[in-house]
């Protein structure tokens, strides 16, 4: 499966619906999971985004889906990554 990195930043109602129940990031992630998805990592981080979470999925479409389906909600924005891993990177630019 492919690695992506979701950079994820909340918006006023959803900073609300963390504050009154923070298990609800828990519930998110099961539910990426139905999706297609898998979580490897997930951060809580300071700075311009406030969770790192590294997933796996079978394909873009599959996380594409995933982050506009979480993003529709209107609790939080997310950018969302295709993360090569660099051994397959490096591997990539020798065979051409």
């Amino acid at each position: 499966m492919a690695r992506y990195i979701m950079l994820s930043t909340l918006t006023s109602q959803g900073a609300e619906t963390i504050k009154k129940d923070p298990e609800r990031i828990k519930q998110v992630n099961s539910e990426v999971e139905k999706m297609g998805g898998k979580i490897v990592s997930q951060y809580a981080v300071l700075g311009p985004y406030d969770f790192i979470t590294i997933l796996e999925a079978p394909d873009n479409e599959t996380v594409t889906r995933i982050s506009l389906e979480i993003g529709a909600r209107g609790s939080v924005k997310i950018l969302t990554l295709a993360a090569v891993d660099v051994d397959d990177f490096i591997k990539g630019i020798k065979n051409k």
